[in-house]
């Protein structure tokens, strides 16, 4: 199992890579949220520059916001600082497109985006459309030192759906998913990346990468899962989700994803959002404000119990948090990535290497 960290990224900030990579984390991955957080390729340059081991990555980047050209020069231009460890974790834009108000890249264009971006990572040129035009393209000068692509860049697809799953499995190099997923929908989801790769003509190799997004809090004795300081490490993390539930919600009433032990839970935050002062036009701006960075103080109560195991968070005494991970590793996922609250990132991250990562 790798252990990384997904970072809520504040440019002024960006020495937080510096001490993951002294805590003994192996990957760091920068959030890319364009209405939320600094400039992810910016903090990721820092970053580069100022250490010399931790694999650093988008987490992930959002495709509608940049053509896949200009994504694959960006990750590119960051592994020229860090050869051979840069990652390009990517998706369809599930909250940086909501945040705006508008709806993910869909499914088919989000296929030929990462059709285009792995061959330019390759070296290849590749036929790219834009505006209906098409034209091949291809990096003009990869030996100048603008950037690397003679280091491998490995593509990590945030996908669940099976469009998606099987896009992954055609152009991706792994797969980013949610923490709480059963063996069996994690079996199912390869199952359909394969195919995806089969199509292509591909073979998906055996050392495909599987990512969990998730959080963790290793309690003190006799500490509750819903103490304040854990609800200060991972409450923004946790309420990510109600944020997630709200959107589907508001798209086509879809419920179905909410947690079964959090109906009650659900009811009342849908209540909480109706009472918004924002108009309902723009309230998924109000829905979304500290999304995964802080916790706004209205939110604190719905953190709950009940919330924190249906999201699959890793909140529990070391040993506990221990057997989970060797659950999941079991079940195939081969990285966890942690996402704390800003405001107590070091903390929560330095505590979970000292008691998880030291004995894993």
């Amino acid at each position: 199992m790798k252990f990384g960290v997904t970072i809520a990224p504040r440019v002024a900030d960006w020495k937080l890579f510096v001490d993951l990579e002294r805590m003994g984390y192996d990957c760091a991955w920068a959030a890319d949220s364009q209405m939320l957080y600094s400039d992810a390729y910016a903090v990721l340059a820092l970053a580069a520059a100022n250490t010399s081991r931790i694999r650093l990555g988008t987490g992930v980047a959002v495709a509608p916001v940049r053509l896949a050209p200009v994504a694959a020069h960006s990750i590119a231009t960051i592994n020229q600082l860090a050869p051979g460890r840069v990652f390009l974790g990517i998706g369809a834009g599930h909250t940086a497109m909501r945040v705006m108000g508008k709806d993910p890249m869909k499914a088919g264009a989000f296929r030929d985006y990462l059709r285009v971006l792995r061959a330019l990572l390759h070296g290849a040129e590749v036929d790219y459309t834009l505006d209906g035009e098409h034209h091949d393209i291809r990096f003009l000068h990869p030996d100048q030192g603008f950037i690397d692509i003679a280091h491998p860049v490995p593509i990590y697809v945030a996908a669940d759906g099976p469009l998606a799953l099987k896009a992954a499995g055609a152009y991706g190099d792994g797969r980013v998913c949610s923490h709480n997923q059963t063996r069996a929908r994690l079996q199912k989801s390869l199952d359909v990346m394969r195919e995806g790769a089969t199509a292509v003509g591909r073979t998906l190799p055996d050392d495909f990468h599987t990512a969990a997004l998730t959080y963790a809090c290793v309690l003190q004795p006799g500490e509750s899962m819903t103490s304040d300081r854990v609800i200060d490490e991972v409450g923004p993390m946790a309420a990510a989700t109600l944020h997630y539930w709200w959107e589907l919600y508001q798209k086509d009433g879809d419920t179905s994803t909410v947690a079964g032990r959090c109906r009650d839970l659900w009811e009342e935050y849908l209540a909480f959002t109706e009472k918004m002062e924002t108009p309902l036009s723009k309230r998924y701006q109000q829905v979304h404000l500290g999304h995964c960075a802080f916790l706004p103080s209205e939110e604190r109560c719905f953190i709950t119990e009940d919330l924190i195991r249906a999201t699959g968070g890793l909140v529990g005494t070391p040993d506990e948090i221990i057997a989970m991970l060797r659950e999941r590793e079991a079940m195939g996922l081969s990285e966890i990535t942690l996402l704390p609250a800003m405001s107590q990132a070091r903390r929560n991250l330095g505590d979970f290497a000292e008691k998880v990562i030291a004995r894993y």
